[in-house]
């Protein structure tokens, strides 16, 4: 798999996230919790701005971003502004990065260990683009729960990719 394919997949499902923000009505619908649910749509929206930046971000780019991953659980209230910078963030990273990753780099270890292994580059790399998709899904599901008539955020938009 190349770097520009991974780009194009997880910039796509970004931009989708930042529609998903957008639909929520207000600044605290994101935080509302929902029975049997474990995360609300912006805690998961700050993990997965967190992910990219550190993962993407930092361990490739050197971006210089230091992950607070409990802070990502652990925050409340933040406004749907700030969600949205955070994923702006999140994408500029991937544009500025995945360009500058090689094949050779793809087939390498990635530089720091992951749950105590090595890990080819472009196996975690996958890794990541799945977990990105995975929680938009959970996003979108979330927001239609609490606001069910804010439309739909066209999480699957083929021609963005």
């Amino acid at each position: 798999m190349h770097a520009d394919d991974l780009r194009a997949v997880m910039v796509r499902d970004l931009q989708a996230l930042l529609r998903e923000v957008n639909l929520y009505p207000d600044d605290a619908t994101p935080w509302q919790e929902v029975p049997g649910i474990a995360n609300t749509g912006g805690t998961l929206v700050l993990h997965l701005a967190g992910n990219v930046q550190h993962f993407i971000g930092a361990v490739l780019g050197a971006s210089g971003f230091v992950r607070d991953r409990d802070a990502e659980f652990g925050r409340r209230g933040v406004t749907r502004a700030e969600l949205v910078a955070g994923i702006e963030k999140a994408i500029a990273v991937a544009e500025r990065v995945f360009p500058t990753i090689t094949e050779a780099t793809m087939r390498s270890d990635f530089p720091i260990d992951i749950a105590g292994r090595k890990l080819n580059t472009a196996r975690w790399l996958t890794h990541l683009a799945s977990h990105l998709a995975y929680h938009l899904g959970q996003v979108d599901y979330h927001r239609r729960m609490v606001a069910p008539k804010s439309g739909t955020a066209d999480t699957m938009a083929l021609g963005e990719i």
